[in-house]
């Protein structure tokens, strides 16, 4: 197996985060988990945690995340961000991670990587407040061979389709680096200045969407604040909870 570029990535953010430190483990429940357990405890470490295989992985919405060794990339960011606001933070963590991947990858409101309208991956954000300083934990999960999922009509996307040659080190390799220094600027600058990239990028916009409180309409891209907008009987309405699902019409069984 392809060795993990854990020097290499710990050199590259090195020099903007002087306590970060890079983990690979064989095995654990979920990265996330861990990550937020060691904030609770007080160690607030800047920390990129690879998992190669979780047992309890989680999703949005209590959503269970299965990875076997190769078959996916498991990995978890905890790092202390003070943004003047959080709003939009997993849609620019998604455009990170589509940037540096390939140009056909799409981003699904809020939290979801998409081709050919089945998901590739996904994103999990949580914050744990710590004597003053707020600690995000990113886990993200990115299916790279393909893979059987419980429950749905179509498998899942993975990686293999865009970049056959591709392997969960090589993959961490491309998008680490890039996601911390994103993470980095939105802890200044926010979501506002990467509206048009994400809209560029956007698998929603143009297409009709319900919405898992019973809402539905025209998606219309997201606003500045990442706020999914979508308009019903003329009038746009803006949806800002990231504990609401959202699907297309036309996505049948693929998410």
């Amino acid at each position: 197996m392809t060795p993990w570029p854990a020097e290499t990535i710990w050199e590259q953010i090195f020099p903007l985060l002087p306590d970060f430190t890079v983990e690979v483990l064989p095995e654990l429940d979920s990265s996330n988990s861990e990550l937020m357990r060691r904030a609770r405890a007080g160690h607030l470490e800047s920390t990129l945690l690879v998992v190669e295989r979780q047992t309890a992985g989680r999703g949005r919405l209590g959503r269970v995340w299965q990875s076997q060794p190769g078959d996916s990339l498991t990995f978890s960011l905890s790092l202390s961000l003070t943004p003047q606001d959080w709003s939009g933070l997993s849609l620019a963590v998604g455009l990170s991670l589509a940037e540096s991947l390939h140009p056909d990858v799409q981003l699904k409101w809020p939290n979801d990587l998409w081709f050919e309208d089945r998901k590739l991956g996904g994103i999990l954000v949580e914050a744990a407040s710590m004597g003053g300083r707020s600690q995000v934990v990113v886990g993200v999960g990115l299916n790279i061979r393909p893979r059987l999922a419980e429950g749905l009509s179509t498998p899942p996307a993975c990686l293999s389709e865009l970049l056959p040659e591709l392997t969960a080190p090589s993959c961490l390799a491309r998008v680490a680096s890039p996601l911390i220094q994103a993470l980095l600027r939105f802890e200044s600058q926010g979501f506002a200045p990467l509206e048009a990239a994400f809209e560029a990028r956007d698998t929603l916009k143009g297409r009709q969407v319900h919405t898992s409180d019973g809402q539905q309409g025209l998606a219309m891209g997201v606003g500045p604040n990442g706020a999914l907008r979508i308009q019903t009987d003329g009038l746009v309405h803006d949806i800002v909870s990231s504990e609401i699902s959202v699907r297309p019409f036309s996505s049948g069984g693929s998410l």
